[in-house]
Parts: structure tokens; C-alpha cells; sequence
């Protein structure tokens, strides 16, 4: 080697630099003969290029720009399994030898890299951060030998095999892939002083910026390492949302395992099925009650090794049971040089966290979703919605729908963080009353809501309006059909209207912007509802105060979103259009367009856990996502739900009826019912469970005797003095007996056959809930277990012999 300088002092650095170069490179080497491995190495465009007998990998120079650099894809238009150049410009070169290990070599081989790390400096991520990143690495400790897989598949059904990702060849389809770590550090270096995470504790409001939020989320995946977790175990949390819930997440993905958020409204038989399944090593609960349902289960959990309370002290000393403080104490003066190994040898195409189903079908499935479905999503969004990068104008979301779904993620973590955006905590109680407080403090640019918080959010506005004096109710109705009429023709117009009505302009000054004030939205400027049906009678409801409810379509095997509606494109009723870089299929369309609607992008989920015939069944041949669901697309493109696969009920004449639609008619033309189930699969014609509006108790969240208050005005207009659900259910009261019959009877009328027409109906003594099990997380109904629930109330409904007069039987036999 040799230095050329025209001073000593130039000549003394170069050198100085060509030794480190030496002592780098020496330490390359050893370390791969170590191993054993054989490589050949090349020069090109790109830069270095280091290349095992078993997989090419690409060795790049650090840049300004923090990107993975990974080999462009084959002709098929599919990454093979590859690796990445980590964001601190370190190579990134897993050892995916298939050989066992013994303990006391995996221990060498740390030493190795410990000893090479000690000789060289290595480039800083984040620059306030001295990293022990590795220039090579191999072996993970605490982890399973992963054998290189010379053709990965589009799906797996276990949790250590990496997949072919859905590459395009332009566009958003092709960006290159990367990893949780790599999408989060390049937000540091962008955003590092920016505010990530806000929340009280009591009256103080605090704080983390992007830095520490990385920070602390290392030391977590630190102490969880120190705790045992093995590669490819899950790190079960079950909580809300909570700053804590994120660190808990992003730290188990960075220590190679899995996070796996857990509902909590989960039963301990439930939780215990969800920590077995994913091999849960450690599990994070929120507070005492859910602690104990872990501690009721935890002899049943053979790979549990500990628990961790994030809330509230903890009022038992026990084994392997920390508070959060005790948690992360354990990690915050770990070396970082095992963390580092592992970060480095993840690849895009591994998996990285999973998500429950809620069980509506059956028992839950584990959706693998690996690095790349979360950071391409998260680009694809950003990209679709046209979010703005912090610190110029920063995004503002709100957290409070369980993290446990996919969609709560993907707005709360993931999309948020991929612009440099804030995440604020509501309250535990945020779904009881106290969400609008959380609003009007935060003001969130972004709001997602589940429809029944649109709902409730409705009920609430309707019930505040009815008390309102003469005149402020005129003004509210003349503004109202203003802002419908003005909106449903920028609807219709994509957003582009040549000129802004002045009774528009009027109205908004004098109702809309109160409205938006009084909900904390008057920055928001992009409301969204998804994960569960929404009525129009809603949607028209607050496009009618000049507040557009996106619609968004997706599954938890998309990892959330497939189609998202824009200010610009969008239809009532409909769902949107495709993100960048998805496809949309139809699959055997009828003559009416409607087709079961199927997938195709790299938000496409891996397969689910330990379940080969499941992912063979949602997963075909091509590689589409068959979603279950109906739906047609206008002649705009715009995807309209007509229905599921699964919930189509066959009636004994053999039509078949999407049900939804007809169970959200009968909630339109009757407000005063909360659900209601359409029963008629097999039957000789159609029957209804219904429910009425009720008070809920704030506690436990169980649906109470005592009518809401919408429910009871409703009754008085009617000349009803009904207070409680009991004295309605099963046709007890005439006035609202009568009342829902001419409902009934105005969605009849409508029906597209005789066979669609609703024939019987009952009112059943206590709501669909949550709590009670009729409902799912996302207050989606589960139909099976409601027809289980009200069997006798069903069979009922078919009996031969029955009185029409009687209150089950309101509506007379045809």
C-alpha cells in the first residue's frame, strides 16, 4: 500500500487512514474465514461487491442519504432473498448457514466482532450516538440457524423463512426495500430534535423527540435480550396505547423477535392461546387486571420467561416480574454490540410482527407481516395522502384505537413516523367520553375513527341540536343541506369547483368552523373511518357540517389499507381507489361487476403462523390476496363493498343476499336501533335480531338496561314513555313496535326481490357488545356467535305453527 503526500502531516493522516483501512479489512477477513465462508469480490458502479458461494450480497459506501441498497430484481419482478447495507453505511451481510451452532461457538463468534469493532471506528447512527455497529456479521445470539433459501416463495407459513417481495419495475412498486431499523433511523437523521411521542401523566403534558424516542426503544430491545428472547419469539403486549406499547413493539422487532399485539379486552383463555401460538417469551401488560389474567395462564406458557408491567407500581414481588422503570434499567448499560448483530442481519423480507384476527370466524390467526409490509405501506400512504414531512408542517395524530389492529399501527407508528409526524396518547377512557378532551388538546391534522365513533360522535351532536332554542335549529338545518349540496357537488366534480358558493362561505362561518372547535378538528384536514362498515345516513350526516369521511378499505393481510379515498377522489359510499403500486383483481365477477375483491402489492402479507391450509386458502397460486369480500368498481374505478363471501346468506330458494346492506336500511329508516342481524341462510325467508340504543357502563363497558338519551327523545316524539331496554324488547311497547314495523316496511318496499324482504323481526333484551362477545375488537359483528347466543329466538322466527299477534311475532306471516 502505498501514500503519497506533498507535507509529512497529509502523509502521517493518509497513512494513518490506510492503516484503518488495513485493520478494517483484516478483521473482514478473519472473521469470514472464521466462519468458513469462501468470496469473491468485485468492483463495480455500485461500489464494493462481497459475494458468498451460497447468495450475493451488496457491500455499499456510507451516504448522505440513509437507503438500503439491495440487488435489483429478477425479470420475474421478485426480490430474491437478499441482504442490505445498513443505514450507518456498515455492511449488512447475514450468515445464513444452515449448520447448528454450539453455544460456545456462537460466544467466539461474538468475541470476534466485539474484538473487530474495539480496532475500528465505526460511522454513527444517529451522529449524537456511538454505535458498536459490525462491519460483518453472522450468527445472531439467542437465535434459530436460518439456512439460505436459494428460492423463497411468495408465502410461508413459519416465522423464520423469508418470502419473494412484490417488486414492480417502476414507481412506488419498485423503491427499495427496507427494515423497521433502517425506516426509523432515517427518521432520526431527518427528524432527530422533532417531538415523536406526546402525553400526560395527570395535568403535565410530556414529550419525546425523534432522538430519544429511538433511544429508548434500543434499550428496550436491550433488556428484552438480557430477559431471553430468542429470534423469532413474540413479545406479547397487552395494554393501551401508550408510549411504552411503542417502545415495547419497536424494541422486540429490533432484538429479532416478534411483536404481537394482544386485544385487551382478550380473555386469559384467549391471551394464553395468542402467547402460546407465537412462542412469547416476555409479555408487557398494562396494569394489574391485565396482569392477572397472564399470571392465571402463565403455567400453561412454556417459553414464558418474563412479565412486564408498563402502568401503575406493581403490588406483588414475584420472579421474572418487572415494573417498566426495573425493565429498562436492565438494558440502558448493555453493550450495544449484540443488539447490533442482530439489527444488521434483518432482512426486508422477514417477518417482524404479528397481528392477530379477531376470531370472528374461528380461532385467531397470527398475519406475518414482515419489514417490508410496514415500511413500503408506510411509504405508499404517505405517498397517497400527500402527508407533509415535519418540521415544515408536521402531521398530528391521535392514538387510541387498539394496537393490537393493523390500521391503529399503521396511522399511530408507522405512516406517522415515515414523515416525521407526532403521535399523542388519549386516555385509557377515550372510547367512554373522554376522546373529544384529547382532540381539542392535541388538534390532530389526521384523525381516524372506527364508524362507531362517528356514530356516537352523531348521537351526541343529534341529542345536543334537539335541546337547542327554535332559531339555532333552523340555522343548523339551512347550513346543513348548504354543506351537503356544496360538497356533493365538489363530490362529483373531483374536488374542483370553479367557485365557492356565498351561502357556503355564510355557513361555514356561522356553524361548521364551531363544530370543528367543539370536536378538535378544526385542523384536521383528513378525516378517516375504515375497519368496519359505515352507514351513508353518517356519511351524509357530517359531509352535510362540511367534515368528508374518507373511507379506507383493507385487511390485516394487507397490512391495513388496499384503497383509501382522497379529498380529491372520492365517492359516498365507496372505499377509494388503490394505493401506489397495489392491483386490484375481481375474481369471478357476476353480471352486475361484482367479483370477490383480490390483492396484488408488497403490502401482501407472508402467510399465517404455523397454518400452511389457511395461507393456502387466502393466498392463490399467482400470489393474489383473496380477500372474502364482494365488490364492483364504477366506471371512475372507485371500490364499492357489496358484500362478504362468508356472510352471504343462501336462502332456501337458493338467492343469495349480501346482508349489510339491508341491516344498515333498517338503522336508517329506524335511529333508535343500535344493531341488528340479518338471519335467513337455508331458511324459507328472511328474519332480524334487533338491538336499541342504550347507556353503556363507563367501567366495564357492558351495554346497561337504561335507553341513551337520543334513544329516549326518540321514544317521546313517538308518544312512548320508554326509559330502559326492557320495556321495548320483544315488542312490549306499541308505539315503538309500530314505529319500527313501518321502518321494516319502508326498507321492503325497496327490496330488489320478495326473497330480500324482511319477514320477522324481534327486539332482544340487551345490546350487541364487545364485552358480551357479539362483537369483535372492531365492533364487527360475529355473526356466529350471535346465532348461537339467540338460537331459540331464531328457531322461533321458523316455526310452522306460530300466532301473529304474539310480541315475537310482530309482523304478520305472509
Amino acid at each position: 500500500m502505498i501514500c503519497s503526500s506533498s507535507s509529512k502531516i497529509s502523509r502521517q493522516a493518509a497513512c494513518t487512514h490506510c492503516v484503518y483501512r488495513l485493520i478494517q479489512a483484516t478483521a473482514v477477513i478473519f472473521y469470514w474465514t472464521w466462519n468458513y465462508k469462501k468470496f469473491t469480490v468485485y468492483k463495480g458502479k455500485k461500489g464494493t461487491e462481497v459475494v458468498p458461494t451460497e447468495m450475493q450480497l451488496t457491500v455499499c459506501e456510507p451516504t448522505t442519504e440513509a437507503v438500503v441498497i439491495m440487488d435489483p430484481p429478477r425479470a420475474d419482478g421478485f426480490l430474491e432473498s437478499s441482504c442490505a447495507a445498513s443505514l450507518d453505511g456498515n455492511v449488512d451481510t447475514a450468515n445464513d448457514s444452515s449448520e447448528e451452532e454450539s453455544t460456545g461457538e456462537r460466544e467466539e463468534d461474538i468475541a470476534v466482532h466485539n474484538e473487530a469493532a474495539s480496532s475500528t471506528k465505526m460511522t454513527e447512527v444517529p451522529a449524537e450516538q456511538a454505535s458498536n455497529t459490525q462491519t460483518v456479521n453472522t450468527q445472531r445470539p439467542n437465535s434459530l440457524s436460518v439456512p439460505a433459501a436459494a428460492d423463497p416463495g411468495l408465502w410461508t407459513s413459519q416465522g423464520d423463512t423469508e418470502v419473494k417481495l412484490r417488486m414492480g419495475d417502476s414507481g412506488v412498486a419498485a423503491e427499495t426495500p427496507l427494515t423497521i431499523h433502517q425506516m426509523f433511523t432515517s427518521a432520526v437523521q431527518r427528524f432527530g430534535d422533532v417531538t415523536a411521542l406526546g402525553w400526560k401523566e395527570g395535568e403535565q403534558q410530556k414529550s419525546l423527540n425523534y432522538r430519544d424516542y429511538y433511544q429508548n426503544c434500543r434499550i428496550a430491545a436491550k433488556s428484552f435480550l438480557k430477559l431471553g428472547l430468542e429470534r423469532y419469539h413474540g413479545v406479547g403486549i397487552l395494554g393501551f396505547n401508550s408510549p411504552e406499547w411503542f417502545m415495547a413493539d419497536i424494541g422486540a422487532i429490533f432484538a429479532g423477535g416478534f411483536a404481537v399485539g394482544i386485544y385487551t379486552t382478550n380473555s386469559p383463555e384467549a391471551c394464553q392461546y395468542v402467547a402460546e401460538n407465537c412462542k412469547a417469551n416476555i409479555i408487557v401488560v398494562e396494569n394489574h387486571k391485565q396482569l392477572q389474567k397472564i399470571l392465571q395462564v402463565e403455567d400453561k406458557l412454556p417459553h414464558l420467561k418474563a412479565i412486564i408491567q408498563y402502568k401503575d407500581a406493581l403490588k406483588e414481588k414475584r420472579p421474572n416480574l418487572y415494573s417498566w422503570a426495573e425493565f429498562m434499567e436492565l438494558g440502558r448499560h448493555e453493550p450495544d454490540a449484540p443488539l447490533d448483530v442482530i439489527i444488521s442481519s434483518q432482512k426486508p423480507n422477514q417477518c417482524c410482527t404479528l397481528i392477530y384476527t379477531s376470531g370472528t370466524t374461528g380461532q385467531p390467526k397470527g398475519v406475518m407481516l414482515s419489514h417490508d409490509n410496514l415500511t413500503w405501506t408506510a411509504l405508499s400512504i404517505s405517498i397517497h395522502l400527500k402527508l407533509t414531512e415535519a418540521p415544515e408542517a408536521q402531521e398530528v395524530v391521535v392514538s387510541y384505537l387498539p394496537l393490537s389492529h393493523i390500521a391503529a399501527q399503521m396511522v399511530d407508528i408507522w405512516s406517522t413516523m415515515k414523515v416525521g409526524g407526532a403521535t399523542y396518547f388519549a386516555q385509557p377512557d377515550a372510547l367512554k367520553g373522554s376522546l373529544v378532551n384529547t382532540l381539542k388538546e392535541v388538534h390532530p391534522t389526521v384523525f381516524m375513527g372506527v364508524p362507531r365513533v362517528w356514530e356516537k360522535m352523531q348521537e351526541k351532536m343529534k341529542s345536543v341540536g334537539a335541546k337547542s332554542s327554535t332559531v339555532r335549529r333552523k340555522v343548523a338545518a339551512w347550513a346543513k343541506d348548504v354543506g351537503l349540496q356544496t360538497n356533493l357537488t365538489k363530490m362529483n366534480q373531483n374536488g374542483a369547483v370553479s367557485h365557492t358558493p356565498l351561502t357556503y362561505r355564510v355557513a361555514k362561518k356561522l356553524v361548521f368552523k364551531k363544530v370543528r372547535k367543539a370536536l378538535g378538528l378544526e385542523r384536521c384536514k383528513k378525516c378517516f373511518t375504515g375497519a368496519a362498515p359505515i352507514t351513508k345516513d353518517t356519511l351524509e350526516f357530517f359531509l352535510s357540517l362540511d367534515i368528508p369521511l374518507y373511507e379506507l378499505y383493507g385487511m390485516s393481510e394487507s397490512s391495513g389499507p388496499h384503497t383509501i379515498s382522497l379529498p380529491d377522489a372520492y365517492r359516498l359510499t365507496s372505499c377509494g381507489v388503490e394505493l401506489p403500486g397495489c392491483k386490484t383483481k375481481l375474481h369471478n365477477r357476476d353480471e352486475e361487476g361484482n367479483g370477490e375483491i383480490c390483492f396484488w402489492g408488497r403490502h401482501v402479507f407472508m402467510g399465517y403462523l404455523n397454518m400452511p391450509e389457511k395461507t393456502e386458502e387466502a393466498l392463490d397460486a399467482e400470489g393474489w390476496l383473496h380477500s372474502g369480500d364482494l365488490g364492483k368498481h364504477d366506471q371512475n374505478k372507485f371500490l364499492y363493498i357489496t358484500g362478504r363471501i362468508k356472510e352471504l346468506i343462501i336462502t332456501a330458494g337458493g338467492e343469495n343476499i349480501p346482508p349489510v346492506p339491508i341491516e344498515d336500511a333498517v338503522k336508517e329508516a329506524v335511529p333508535l336501533i343500535s344493531n341488528a342481524m340479518l338471519i335467513g341462510d337455508k331458511r324459507k325467508f328472511l328474519s332480524m335480531l334487533l338491538t336499541v340504543k342504550c347507556q353503556v357502563n363507563a367501567v366495564t363497558g357492558e351495554p346497561e338496561d337504561e335507553l341513551s338519551p337520543e334513544a329516549v327523545e326518540f321514544c317521546r316524539r313517538l308518544g312512548s314513555n320508554a326509559t330502559r331496554v326492557s320495556e321495548i324488547a320483544s315488542g312490549q311497547d306499541k308505539a315503538v313496535n309500530t314505529t319500527i314495523q313501518e321502518g321494516i316496511n319502508r326498507v321492503n318496499e325497496r327490496a330488489a326481490s320478495n326473497a330480500q324482504r324482511i319477514q320477522k323481526w324481534i327486539v332482544l333484551n340487551q345490546d350487541f357488545s364487545v364485552v358480551g362477545g357479539e362483537l369483535g375488537p372492531t365492533m364487527k359483528l360475529k355473526r356466529p356467535v350471535v346465532m348461537k347466543m339467540h338460537k331459540e329466538q331464531i328457531e322461533n322466527f321458523y316455526k310452522e305453527l306460530t300466532t301473529p299477534t304474539t310480541p315475537d311475532n310482530p309482523l304478520p306471516s305472509k
